[in-house]
């Protein structure tokens, strides 16, 4: 090994005991700390995020431990198709307005979205999805609500009724990720009592983007959310199968493909 992967190695080393010790920190005080360029500590990040080590941040990364414990499901499913929820992540972030309301559910694409709101201003953000608020960036968002319940640690969210003390909510647009998506079953959810949660999202919102990775399409899962009809927006990674790309079709869904980076 050359004294230039030495090096690198040991810096990434240390690079990652930080972000365990801080639990979240910025590039531009990693490049101060280790007096090296902004594009290599963005290669460090990359590699520590592709060991599945810390999760990067919009400008930044944190502990995966700070979010939830390394081996529940949440991150599990993080890992999973990463590189597709992040393109979805960012070409949905590129279908929002500044000064809009949204909320969210609990999921690793909408994790992936939340992180993709760099260039929006002065979002109201409603979730149950505790996960998020670490990558949430703060100068895009002027207020969080966090809807309350039981906290779920293999979801990374809550689960409790959609609504405040003062009444129900309107918010301008739902972002929702589903576990599975078919014809006959329109989105579905893993567990019984994500659905009518992720339901009333959908019928606070006055429009729907849904954020799917492919391998969700003509996929049904145990708990029915609500029927196609009620999506605006697939945003995806692949084109449906033919079936549900009618169907989509039939029921006015603009479908957006995330191919390549927005």
């Amino acid at each position: 090994m050359s004294r230039d992967q030495t090096a690198t190695l040991a810096r990434r080393d240390q690079v990652l005991q930080l972000v365990e010790a801080k639990g979240q920190v910025t590039v531009d005080e990693l490049v101060r700390r280790f007096a090296v360029s902004d594009d290599t500590i963005r290669r460090d990040l990359h590699d520590l995020e592709q060991r599945g080590l810390l999760l990067r941040t919009h400008g930044g990364a944190v502990s995966a431990a700070s979010l939830v414990h390394r081996d529940t499901p949440f991150l599990i499913r993080s890992k999973a198709h990463a590189e597709a929820k992040a393109r979805i992540g960012r070409a949905a972030a590129q279908l929002i307005s500044d000064g809009e309301t949204l909320i969210l559910n609990a999921g690793s694409t909408t994790f992936a979205f939340a992180n993709s709101l760099g260039l929006r201003r002065n979002l109201t953000i409603v979730t149950n999805n505790v996960a998020i608020l670490s990558v949430l960036p703060s100068e895009a968002v002027q207020s969080v609500y966090l809807l309350g319940g039981e906290y779920k640690k293999n979801l990374g969210s809550t689960l409790g009724a959609v609504q405040f003390s003062s009444g129900n909510i309107s918010v301008d647009t739902a972002v929702i990720g589903v576990t599975g998506l078919t014809v006959t079953d329109g989105l579905s959810a893993t567990w019984l009592e994500e659905a009518p949660i992720v339901a009333r999202m959908i019928a606070c919102s006055h429009r729907t983007i849904v954020v799917a990775d492919a391998s969700k399409l003509g996929v049904s899962a145990f708990a029915q959310i609500a029927p196609l009809s009620a999506i605006d927006i697939l945003v995806t990674d692949g084109s449906p199968p033919a079936e549900l790309s009618r169907a989509l079709s039939e029921a006015n869904v603009e479908v957006v493909i995330a191919n390549t980076d927005p």
